[in-house]
């Protein structure tokens, strides 16, 4: 005889419901993501949570059960992934949003209200997941130019004239 649910799932909005059917049809979406949506409309359609489990292609009943729960106190944010383990997370979304605004005003380590202590890996992981990068067009580079290092100083002896067509 199966178990009674400590925690059933609480009846879903229609808004609810058709976030849930649009996340689980969704190739764009991440699988985890997909899987914990198949799991909370199959429980929503009244499947066991093991058999929510075995229809989102997962094994576990338990992590459907913790699933539910956490969907009944936030809602559609509990299909997101959590915190996966590891160290604590030290800068947060408010903290990254100061990396980033420090960033934009060219001020990151040289004002006083600046982020000093801040490491340089913390910095180029958050620019990184803002979208920045430099490796595409390297544009800090004059291109078509050498700049040499000679005894007397450093010399431009090399130009190149077609360097912008090369470019493009």
């Amino acid at each position: 005889m199966a178990q009674r649910q400590k925690e059933p799932l609480r009846p879903l909005t229609p808004d609810e419901r058709a976030e849930l059917r649009r996340v689980a049809r969704a190739s764009s979406e991440p699988a985890g993501r997909v899987a914990r949506a198949k799991a909370v409309l199959a429980v929503a359609d009244g499947a066991r949570f093991t058999e929510a489990a075995l229809a989102a292609g997962r094994r576990s009943g338990d992590a459907v059960a913790h699933l539910v729960a956490r969907f009944n106190r936030h809602g559609p944010a509990a299909l997101d992934a959590g915190h996966g383990g590891g160290r604590p997370v030290r800068y947060g979304p408010s903290e990254r949003e100061r990396i980033l605004q420090e960033f934009r005003r060219r001020a990151l380590r040289r004002a006083p209200q600046g982020l000093p202590t801040v490491s340089t890996a913390t910095i180029l992981h958050v620019l990184w997941g803002a979208g920045y990068t430099w490796q595409r067009d390297r544009s800090w580079c004059s291109t078509g130019t050498a700049k040499r290092k000679r005894k007397d100083g450093t010399v431009v002896d090399v130009v190149d004239p077609q360097a912008a067509p090369k470019k493009s």
